[in-house]
């Protein structure tokens, strides 16, 4: 572990922010599951596109705007090659995974979702995988079903499985749980959904920046996430989707660039992914996301698994020496999301106080209020760790935690 750690520091230097001070104390940044800080080389490189490269792209044919359009199209072929998608074209670009969820569930609801269908999705859901598939059952007729969890937080596969019928068109459900930390066997939940014909739309949102994702091993026909939540810009994320499936599936939206043809009578639509990207796209946020995927590269995934688990190890061993903690969420192989309730403390005040001890945390329901419901509270404090977390960091919490028990006791 210690070798872990060692790299960690290494890693630590190339972003910026984690050198400042709050309220006086040196800063103890775990609330990236909400969002990741940047390194170094995703500044520079956003900074000098707009300082020196910046033009918009695919409607130009100078020297500039040539060079935009080739910048943005290697990222795609580069997210292609990260997530193993089969083409460069079943990268879409959108806004971020929320609206990656909202444009399949709204091509799906026009064309494969209707009346009398089912649409499965799980109870640990984001509130991005939930309402988006809400309204289409509204708008289609279709019937929303609920998988359970177990009391750990790991999805009941043969309740699961029991939930699929010959009705079920779509199953939705998250790569890790943005509250548990519950990795889902996404492989295993996809090919049971392909038993009865579902699509299966997978929230990659949390698994982007700590699981290898391989798209055809897993089986599913699209997988979302943001590049905000692996070190990338905000404003940009991916829908990487099956290039068959895509190609029949209506556009969305529509405008500049997504067409084919236009007159006032008639138009035809562009061939994928033009066709999904209508407008003009975040072009400095997508360079911005391209040198993100080069800085996890460089770390690799042997070294942010292992660091994951450590990490995780060595505050969960501290949290078990603060009595009153009650930890929500502790399915076998989770990644390293901590969310608890302390004895007697309203998750807000825990916030505050750590926020004084300049440990950042988030305090809420998480965008995840049915799953509150499910363990009965109001919310919860999570604790999120990201590449650049040392031992320090988690020393950090569990002393600023140690304070809060005293304040209350």
């Amino acid at each position: 572990m210690r070798e872990l750690f060692d790299k960690t520091q290494w890693i630590r230097d190339q972003f910026p922010v984690l050198k400042r001070k709050v309220h006086g104390h040196p800063l103890v940044y775990l609330d990236n599951g909400a969002t990741t800080q940047k390194p170094q080389s995703v500044i520079d490189r956003v900074t000098r596109f707009l300082s020196e490269e910046y033009s918009t792209v695919h409607r130009g044919v100078y020297l500039m705007s040539q060079e935009s359009t080739e910048f943005c199209e290697t990222v795609r072929s580069t997210i292609a090659r990260f997530v193993n998608a089969r083409r460069p074209e079943e990268v879409i670009f959108t806004s971020g995974t929320t609206a990656a969820i909202n444009l399949a569930a709204t091509a799906l609801g026009k064309s494969v979702v209707t009346p009398g269908g089912e649409i499965v999705i799980t109870q640990m859901e984001h509130h991005a995988n939930i309402v988006p598939w809400q309204q289409v059952a509204l708008a289609t007729g279709a019937t929303l079903k609920i998988a359970p969890i177990m009391p750990d937080g790991s999805v009941d596969l043969e309740a699961f499985e029991r939930t699929l019928t010959p009705k079920t068109q779509i199953v939705a459900f998250p790569h890790i749980s943005n509250v548990l930390g519950t990795v889902n066997p996404v492989a295993q939940m996809t090919a049971m959904a392909k038993t009865v014909g579902a699509i299966v739309v997978v929230d990659g949102a949390q698994g982007i920046a700590h699981h290898p994702v391989d798209v055809q091993a897993m089986g599913c026909d699209f997988y979302c996430f943001s590049a905000h939540k692996m070190y990338g810009p905000t404003g940009v994320g991916v829908l990487v989707g099956r290039y068959d499936l895509m190609d029949q599936l209506p556009p969305v939206q529509f405008g500049g660039d997504m067409i084919e043809t236009v007159t006032f009578e008639k138009s035809t639509f562009a061939k994928l992914p033009a066709k999904f990207e209508a407008g003009t796209p975040p072009i400095t946020e997508i360079i911005g996301m391209g040198a993100a995927v080069e800085f996890i590269e460089s770390i690799g995934w042997n070294y942010i698994l292992g660091h994951d688990q450590a990490i995780l190890n060595y505050a969960l061993a501290g949290l078990e020496t603060i009595p009153g903690i009650q930890l929500i969420g502790t399915a076998p192989g989770k990644s390293a999301i901590i969310s608890f309730v302390m004895d007697g403390v309203h998750p807000h005040d825990v916030g505050t106080i750590l926020d004084m001890e300049g440990v950042a945390v988030r305090v809420g329901h998480h965008c995840a209020q049915p799953l509150m419901g499910v363990y009965d509270v109001p919310a919860t404090i999570r604790a999120s760790f990201s590449v650049y977390n040392t031992e320090s960091d988690a020393d950090g919490l569990l002393s600023a935690l140690q304070k809060v028990r005293h304040y209350f006791q």
